[in-house]
């Protein structure tokens, strides 16, 4: 008796996540589940229905950066995962489409740390922002990186360890490497995967 209710207490917590989260979020859809966040800034995010987001998790809006000011928006649709220990920054615009499952330890930015002044620390130059998309039904694997200026579109899948460079990667894309290329595509018109020869 004293297992099933501590399972049956355990489900609810997790259920409930930080589902306070949605007061603050700028749009929040239904079921959101959110679990010990390292650091969220909620008003620049907007989700859609059953959006899970694990421990750990730092997404970050940066509204300013030394004297610069932005206006980021990050978008999750619905049914994004978004894993353990992602770490996720944004200036101007970051979405991740539905059906979208993110693993852990990836890191996600649409900030760039330009270094030309050699006086000057590296964190301490004006950031560059651009925008990073990636489409729907993909997954992204551990430790993979993705960099500002990525278009990813449906259904791709970058490998574990990968950094994705700027660039439009098409759809039924599978991209490994650092930097990513893409190693095989599925050809709509012979309805056949097909690898890449490099």
């Amino acid at each position: 008796m004293g297992i099933g209710i501590t399972k049956i207490l355990f489900v609810i917590k997790f259920r409930m996540g930080g589902w306070w989260y949605t007061l603050l979020f700028k749009n929040a859809g239904k079921r959101l589940l959110i679990q010990k966040p390292l650091y969220l800034t909620p008003k620049f995010i907007s989700c859609g229905n059953f959006v899970t987001i694990y421990p750990n998790a730092r997404i970050e809006g940066v509204a300013k950066y030394n004297e610069k000011t932005f206006n980021p928006s990050i978008h999750f649709a619905d049914n994004v995962s978004i894993q353990q220990n992602v770490h996720l920054t944004c200036a101007n615009k970051i979405t991740i489409g539905a059906d979208t499952a993110v693993a852990a330890n990836v890191s996600i930015t649409d900030i760039n740390h330009p270094y030309q002044n050699i006086n000057i620390p590296v964190e301490k130059h004006d950031i560059e922002v651009g925008v990073v998309e990636i489409g729907e039904h993909c997954k992204i694997y551990n430790n993979a990186v993705i960099l500002p200026n990525v278009k990813l579109g449906k259904h791709c899948v970058v490998g574990a360890n990968s950094v994705v460079m700027a660039g439009n990667y098409p759809d039924y894309s599978i991209l490994t490497g650092a930097p990513a290329i893409i190693v095989k595509h599925y050809n709509a018109a012979t309805a056949k995967w097909e690898k890449n020869n490099f």
